[in-house]
C-alpha cells in the first residue's frame, strides 16, 4: 500500500513468529468467513420460520433484518474496542456473544428468543474489521495487503456458502437444523481465536464514544427500518418520508458528536479525507446494485413457471445459484493481490465496478436459461470479489496502522447500509411492477431493476476513475 496516513501519523508493524503467522492467516479467514455466513443464515429460512413459528413473512423477515441491525451498530463500537489494547479480549467476548446467539436459535423457545439470538449472531459482523486490524499488525505489509484483500473478500461470499447449506438443513430437519450449523460454527470460530489472536501492540486507546454510539445506533434503526419497510413508502409516504428526515439529523447531530469527541467512535476528519469519502461513496452506491444484483437473480431463480417466467426452484437449488458467486469472487479476490502491482487500487474499483455492470447487462438481456443466470450470478461474484479486494487498499493507504479497524468498521457500515438499500430498492421496483391481483410482477420488470443496477455501477465507476486521477496528481508532485 502507498501514501501516507492521515495527519501523517505511522506504525510499526509487531510481526508474529513465522509458524504462528501459518496459523493465524487461516484463522483470520475462518472468523471472518463464519461470521458474515452465520449472519446470512436468515435470508434462506425467512419463510421456513413463519411456519414454524406460525409468524407473517414480515416478522419472519426480522430475523435477517435484526442482524444486519446488531451488526452495523456493533462495528463501529468494536472497531474502537479493537483499536485499543484489549483487543484478543473484545474478540473473543464478541465471539462468546455470537455463539450463545446461536444457542437461543437452536434451543425450542419463542419467536421473541429467536429473534434475540439473531441479533447476537449479527453483531458478529462487527469482527470483519477487526481481523484486518490484527493481519496490518502482525504480518509483513506485502503479507498484511493480500490477506486483508481476502477477508474483505471472504466477508461476501460467506452468504453464498451459508444459503446453500443452510436451505439444504432446513430442508432435512427442520428450521432449528438449519441454525445448530451456526452453533457448530461459532463455537469452532471462537476456540480458533482462542489459540491463535495475538494481543494487540501496546499503547493504545481503546475508550469508546458512548454518546456516538446511542446516536449512530438510533440512526442505523431508522435507515435499515425504512430500508426494509417497504409498504410504508406504498402506503404511508409522509410518515416514511418524515422518519427518512429524522435519520438524516440524527447523523448530523452524530457527526457533530464525533467532531467535538477527543476519542472519537469513527474519526470523521479522517473519513473526510477525498480517498477516504471517494471510497466510501464508491462502496454506498457500489453496495446498492451488487445486492441489487443478487436480489433480482435469486427471486427470478425461485419464481414459478405459472409467472410466465421463473424456474420455480426450491429454496436448497436456488442457493446453488449462489456458488458460481462464491468461487468466481474467491478467484477474483485471490488475483487482486497480483493485479495491484501493476494497476493501482481506484482502477481495480472501477474496473471491477464494470463487471459487476456486465453482470448485469447479462441479466437484463438473457435469463430464460438457468445456465445464464449461473453466468450472471458468476459475473457478479467475480466483480464483487475483486471489490471487495481492491478497496481496503484504498482505505488504508491513507489510515495509520492503529485506525486500521475503525476505519475499516465504519466501511462496513456504509457497506451494510448500501446493501439492505439494495435489497429494499429491488423490493420496491419489483413491488411496483407487479399488477392488481397478481402475485408476481411483470417480467419486463426485471429489465427495469437491471437497468437501474447500471446506473448505480456507472455512478460507482466515474466515482473510482475521480479516486484513481486524483491519485495520479498526488504521485506526479
Amino acid at each position: 500500500m502507498t501514501g501516507q496516513p492521515v495527519g501523517g501519523v505511522s506504525a510499526k508493524a509487531f510481526p508474529v513468529a513465522r509458524s504462528e503467522a501459518r496459523l493465524l492467516v487461516p484463522a483470520l479467514m475462518f472468523i471472518a468467513l463464519v461470521v458474515a455466513a452465520v449472519a446470512s443464515l436468515g435470508t434462506p429460512l425467512i419463510t421456513s420460520v413463519a411456519t414454524s413459528f406460525h409468524v407473517s413473512l414480515g416478522s419472519a423477515q426480522w430475523t435477517l433484518t435484526v442482524a444486519l441491525l446488531s451488526g452495523a451498530v456493533a462495528t463501529p463500537v468494536l472497531g474502537r474496542l479493537g483499536a485499543g489494547p484489549h483487543r484478543r479480549a473484545t474478540i473473543l467476548a464478541t465471539l462468546a456473544v455470537v455463539v450463545a446467539g446461536s444457542a437461543l436459535t437452536v434451543l425450542p423457545l419463542p419467536f421473541a428468543w429467536l429473534l434475540a439470538g439473531r441479533a447476537a449472531q449479527g453483531v458478529g459482523l462487527g469482527l470483519t474489521a477487526l481481523m484486518m486490524g490484527v493481519a496490518r499488525d502482525h504480518l509483513p505489509e506485502e503479507r498484511s495487503a493480500a490477506v486483508i484483500a481476502l477477508i474483505s473478500v471472504v466477508s461476501v461470499i460467506g452468504a453464498g456458502v451459508g444459503y446453500p447449506l443452510a436451505a439444504l438443513l432446513a430442508e432435512l430437519g427442520g428450521v432449528r437444523a438449519a441454525y445448530g450449523l451456526g452453533l457448530v460454527v461459532t463455537a469452532a470460530a471462537l476456540l480458533t481465536a482462542w489459540r491463535s489472536m495475538p494481543e494487540a501492540p501496546e499503547g493504545r486507546s481503546g475508550h469508546v464514544d458512548v454518546a456516538g454510539a446511542v446516536v449512530l445506533a438510533a440512526a442505523l434503526l431508522l435507515v435499515l427500518f425504512l430500508a426494509g419497510e417497504r409498504n410504508l413508502w406504498s402506503r404511508h409516504l409522509a410518515v416514511a418520508a418524515g422518519l427518512a428526515v429524522v435519520t438524516v439529523v440524527l447523523l448530523c447531530v452524530w457527526a457533530v458528536i464525533e467532531l467535538r469527541s477527543t476519542t472519537p467512535l469513527v474519526d470523521v476528519r479522517a473519513v473526510r479525507h477525498p480517498a477516504v469519502a471517494g471510497a466510501n461513496l464508491a462502496m454506498f452506491v457500489g453496495g446498492i446494485g451488487m445486492y441489487l444484483l443478487l436480489t433480482l437473480i435469486t427471486r427470478y431463480a425461485q419464481t414459478p413457471h405459472g409467472a410466465g417466467y421463473g424456474f420455480g426452484l426450491t429454496t436448497f437449488v436456488a442457493g446453488l445459484v449462489l456458488i458460481p458467486f462464491s468461487v468466481l469472487g474467491f478467484v477474483a479476490g485471490k488475483l487482486t493481490p497480483r493485479i495491484r502491482t501493476r494497476i493501482a487500487d481506484p482502477l481495480l474499483l472501477a474496473g471491477s465496478a464494470v463487471v459487476v455492470g456486465g453482470g448485469f447487462a447479462l441479466f437484463a438481456a438473457a435469463r430464460s436459461d438457468l445456465p445464464e443466470l449461473f453466468a450472471a450470478m458468476g459475473v457478479l461474484g467475480f466483480g464483487v470479489g475483486g471489490f471487495s479486494a481492491a478497496m481496503p487498499g484504498v482505505i488504508l493507504a491513507v489510515t495509520p496502522r492503529s485506525e486500521t479497524s475503525s476505519a475499516m468498521s465504519f466501511h462496513y457500515v456504509v457497506r451494510s447500509v448500501g446493501y439492505s438499500l439494495g435489497s429494499a430498492i429491488g423490493g420496491l421496483i419489483l413491488a411496483a411492477g407487479t399488477g392488481p391481483g397478481h402475485l408476481f410482477p411483470d417480467d419486463s420488470t426485471y429489465t427495469t431493476a437491471a437497468l437501474v443496477g447500471i446506473g448505480a455501477m456507472a455512478i460507482t465507476t466515474l466515482t473510482s476513475l475521480a479516486l484513481a486521477r486524483r491519485r495520479s496528481s498526488e504521485t506526479n508532485l
